[in-house]
């Protein structure tokens, strides 16, 4: 078997995974840059017959798939992957397979963003770099509102924490019920009002066609000049032109942002320049435990495939 890892941004995957238990059995190759380009991409998956892709980085529609003659097991980190055509897929007599995951990293960097815009923990670290004392006056946490877009497996420990802090907690989705935000001490309310209200609102929905560009202009003309947004979910959930003008404008104090309309960031990107944000790379899933856990289940998928009895199969 010939088995491509693609995206390995920090060239880690084989010091991170049991690949030696595959030794004789598949012919690994790591790549470590990323190719937007479908021909381009293609034209380097050619000759593979598995492939494993990290989370999203690189989707597999149709037309990628159709390209891809050999490719008999395409393997996706984590229990599902919303760029994966499972579909397509199945129709071209490809298997598709996850890997475990583990834990809930991505509420750390929830909580990462949210605490440095509010001390201002990166901007007062260039500064005392420089020479500086104390330039910038922050505000605390207890008291505040948390606005929670989203109360699924993420957005409930997000909203935990924000307890923790003494934050009251509110929550909308289009499926929430006022009993289930209550389960987890948070009120359900309407958007509009989460929206108002908030002094920081985080974003924790899934994708998908009804949720994207779900907080568009007119969403964030209805928070505070003095409220916050964080997205550690999927870049469109936002609209980032619209976001950009916010920000520029000062119609909202800031953003927090670890995840993107284009992936990787390209170096000009306009929400590069703009004020008021601390942005990560979509670190969100990016812990050694989750890695750790992505590989090992590739090795255990790509030894049940070659055993003749494909494990972990995605659902399209």
């Amino acid at each position: 078997m010939r088995l491509a890892i693609l995206d390995d941004y920090q060239g880690v995957a084989l010091s991170l995974g049991p690949w030696d238990r595959l030794a004789g059995k598949a012919e690994i190759t790591v790549f470590r840059d990323h190719i937007h380009d479908e021909v381009a991409l293609a034209e380097r998956l050619l000759p593979f017959d598995a492939i494993l892709a990290v989370r999203e980085r690189t989707p597999f529609p149709a037309s990628l798939l159709q390209r891809l003659p050999n490719l008999r097991l395409l393997i996706s980190t984590g229990e599902r992957n919303k760029s994966f055509d499972v579909p397509a897929a199945k129709a071209a007599g490809i298997t598709v397979c996850g890997t475990p995951s583990f834990g809930a990293p991505t509420v750390d960097i929830t909580w990462g963003l949210i605490l440095a815009l509010l001390r201002g923990i990166t901007h007062q670290q260039t500064a005392l770099r420089a020479g500086q004392w104390q330039t910038f006056v922050g505000g605390a946490l207890e008291g505040r509102t948390l606005g929670v877009v989203g109360l699924g497996k993420l957005g409930r420990r997000v909203a935990q924490v924000g307890q923790a802090f003494g934050m009251r907690v509110v929550a909308w989705s289009q499926n929430l019920t006022a009993e289930a935000a209550a389960a987890v001490g948070a009120e359900r309310v309407e958007k509009a009002d989460l929206l108002a209200q908030s002094d920081v609102v985080t974003m924790h929905l899934v994708l998908s066609e009804r949720s994207r560009g779900i907080i568009g202009a007119a969403d964030l003309a209805q928070m505070k000049p003095t409220a916050y947004i964080v997205n550690t979910s999927r870049g469109p959930l936002i609209d980032q032109p619209a976001l950009i003008a916010a920000l520029v404008a000062g119609t909202i104090a800031g953003a927090g942002l670890d995840v993107f309309d284009i992936e990787p960031l390209p170096s000009d990107h306009p929400i590069l320049s703009a004020p008021n944000t601390v942005l990560t790379p979509h670190l969100g899933y990016v812990t050694q435990e989750n890695y750790s856990a992505y590989y090992k289940g590739g090795v255990e998928v790509v030894e049940a495939y070659l055993a003749g009895s494909p494990i972990r199969l995605l659902q399209g």
